[in-house]
């Protein structure tokens, strides 16, 4: 199993903690063991020259010639003397190292120690000797009068209050240790938890945006670096949505774009084969009789004339939406509202013989940028719709004016209401409202395709509304101001 970064947090302050308070320690017992050295080395130092100012001066007293013999002699007295003088208890020795006299026979039962093995070749020397709380150390030097070696005196000096004390220290450094062990090491796991919990969260979180769920959402309460990257991960995630939804909606459109370029193709080619297929019967029919029956020879020339005509004017349509949807010609500040009235006036003659009148509301100065000819094919081809579906004895409306940085242009006509499916669909090459009708009036179902198409071109808009009896086209372009050139 991985371990997690909760647990290697744990485990490495648990080891640098462990291995600092053993090094603390370590120091700390080496510091206090030099400390205690020095002054029980200090005080012996001390002890040993007092000692040895009584001896001498107690040989200067009494001149013998064997110093020796003497310091045998003197022994006991020696011995009660510094043992008063010292409060510890002393022992005298030969040079030899057999014991004289001793002040307490227990403290110096055993045999021939360190200490005094040392001070037999001549040295100074001591042994500290430890049991439960207490500490003792043994201080043996050899007696030395005009540079000959006379005897040994040994001293056994209680240090127990000194170790006592030293061992108060130590344990009060050692549980002062574990206690800032202890509340350094609860941080540290709560640290640890401040840290890992929001990253295992963040971990959850990932996982999940993994496994393909986005509606995943992470919130701290925190202004710090974790608060600021679970912020920046949600902020991640909306992202990723949003692109994801476009991606969606551009998949959806493309789909959509696909059927409705099928569904123009299946169009194109039941429209074209229709009137071909009609051509082609007559003139086979024509090649058989001959001219033999008249009659039916100019029906069928006569039908094949119209036929061929409503076949041009089909392709010569597709060509112009294709071209509207390919290529952009030349734009230049045109007014719109000219050009509008010129149509008015130009299809009021039509609008008569359909028993029918055009009354036009045009505001001067209507400026817009764009192709005068394809603007005049919009404003034929809406008029002239309102002409063949509208009311007889009713008013074609014509209104353009300024509104709201647009030039807003309104042809409403007294009519039969558009279905509601017939006005989302009305602007898709072929698409007939009414197929009977739209045979008697001419329909191809493309004008509307082709204004759409040109409306988009000039960054416009156009929509139908049908209701009450009246049908409503609506035409915005953008307004262009005219910039009249320097006098």
């Amino acid at each position: 199993m991985i371990p997690t970064i909760k647990v290697k947090f744990l485990v490495g302050f648990f080891i640098i903690f462990s291995v600092s308070l053993l090094l603390l320690n370590h120091f700390v017992v080496q510091i206090i063991e030099t400390s205690n050295e020095k002054i029980i080395t200090q005080d012996l130092v001390s002890l040993k020259k007092n000692s040895s100012v009584y001896v001498k001066q107690t040989f200067m007293i009494n001149h013998y010639n064997n110093d020796e013999i003497y310091f045998q002699q003197m022994a006991k007295e020696m011995v009660e003397d510094l043992h008063h003088v010292s409060s510890s208890e002393v022992s005298a020795y030969t040079v030899s190292g057999d014991r004289i006299y001793t002040s307490n026979d227990q403290k110096f039962m055993s045999g021939i120690d360190e200490d005094l093995k040392n001070a037999l070749n001549g040295k100074t020397a001591y042994t500290i000797y430890y049991t439960n709380s207490a500490a003792e150390v043994y201080y043996s030097y050899p007696v030395v009068m005009d540079g000959k070696k006379v005897g040994i005196l040994r001293f056994a000096k209680d240090f127990s209050l000194l170790h006592e004390q030293s061992k108060h220290i130590l344990d009060f450094i050692y549980y002062v240790t574990i206690a800032i062990f202890a509340v350094a090491f609860i941080f540290s796991y709560i640290l640890s938890r401040n840290i890992t919990i929001p990253i295992i969260k963040l971990t959850q979180a990932s996982t999940e945006v993994t496994n393909g769920n986005l509606n995943i959402r992470i919130a701290f309460k925190r202004k710090d670096e974790i608060g600021k990257l679970a912020n920046n991960f949600s902020k991640m995630i909306e992202k990723i949505k949003m692109q994801i939804g476009k991606i969606e909606n551009d998949r959806d459109r493309l789909e959509e774009l696909n059927r409705h370029r099928k569904q123009f193709y299946d169009n194109v080619t039941h429209e074209l084969k229709t009137p071909l297929t009609s051509i082609l019967g007559y003139a086979e029919m024509i090649q058989e009789n001959g001219q033999d029956d008249k009659v039916f020879f100019d029906k069928g020339m006569n039908h094949i004339v119209d036929e061929s005509k409503r076949l041009h004017e089909m392709v010569v349509n597709l060509l112009e939406l294709s071209k509207e949807t390919t290529a952009q010609e030349a734009f230049e500040c045109i007014e719109a509202g000219r050009i509008l009235q010129d149509v008015c006036e130009g299809m009021s003659f039509k609008a008569e013989r359909y028993k029918k009148t055009i009354q036009s509301t045009v505001e001067e100065s209507l400026y817009v940028y764009g192709n005068a000819d394809k603007l005049r094919q919009v404003f034929i081809n809406v008029i002239d719709n309102a002409i063949k579906y509208g009311y007889s004895q009713s008013d074609i409306l014509v209104q353009a004016h300024f509104l709201h940085g647009f030039v807003q242009i309104t042809i409403i006509n007294k009519g039969e209401e558009m279905k509601s499916e017939d006005l989302i669909n009305v602007f898709e090459p072929f698409y007939r409202v009414d197929r009977r009708l739209s045979k008697e009036t001419g329909s191809r179902g493309l004008g509307l395709s082709i204004c759409k198409a040109i409306v988009i071109e000039h960054g416009g808009s156009i929509h139908i509304m049908s209701e009450n009896q009246e049908t409503s086209v609506h035409i915005q372009l953008p307004y262009r101001v005219l910039k009249r050139d320097p006098v």
